[in-house]
């Protein structure tokens, strides 16, 4: 009776579907709004530790465990098993944008950047505002030796939050002397 149980409870759990991601929006508009406000990096980080917070706060407990293995294995330099549990929260859940961030930081870390880049922007279409996607296509671009694209990505995370670790990576625009100016 109890391998029934078992096969009946997995069975349910395989075809269950990923309820939507909690709204975050409005709260991560508020901390983007606070970041840029922000009188010292300092503050801008804790800002930035509650955004990550509302960023990984899955759908539900199965892709919330998909996703705290991935980032575990990711941690502990385990790639292809974070790339299993991450591969899995993308199938279980396609509309979860962290689960696609994370999915490219591992590929990422193990530098492929022509598969994290695909994973950005999925990440960025769900979630426009989600600047550590925005950061890591930056550094992902630049990995595929696409540095316009890379500083136009750097400069929209920076005008959401001037205080992201990146921003010393974007360069200044060219100075240009007009003409008939010495040096």
């Amino acid at each position: 009776m109890k391998l029934a149980t078992v096969i009946c409870l997995f069975a349910t759990s395989a075809f269950a579907e990923c309820p939507a991601p909690p709204d975050h929006s409005q709260k991560i508009a508020q901390l983007l709004s606070a970041a840029r406000e922000a009188p010292d990096e300092n503050s801008a980080r804790m800002l930035a530790q509650d955004m990550w917070a509302l960023w990984a706060d899955a759908p539900d407990e199965t892709a919330q465990e998909m996703l705290d293995r991935g980032m575990k294995r990711r941690s502990s330099y385990d790639f292809l098993g974070a790339l299993e549990d991450l591969d899995a929260l993308v199938a279980y859940c396609p509309n979860y944008a962290e689960g696609y961030n994370q999915r490219a930081f591992v590929h990422f870390l193990r530098q492929d950047f022509a598969s994290a880049l695909p994973d950005l922007q999925r990440a960025l279409e769900l979630s426009p505002n989600h600047v550590a996607a925005m950061t890591g296509s930056a550094l992902t671009l630049i990995g595929l030796g696409r540095e316009s694209e890379a500083q136009d990505m750097l400069a929209r995370a920076i005008e959401l939050n001037p205080w992201v670790p990146e921003r010393g990576l974007l360069k200044a625009p060219p100075r240009t002397i007009p003409q008939g100016e010495d040096l």
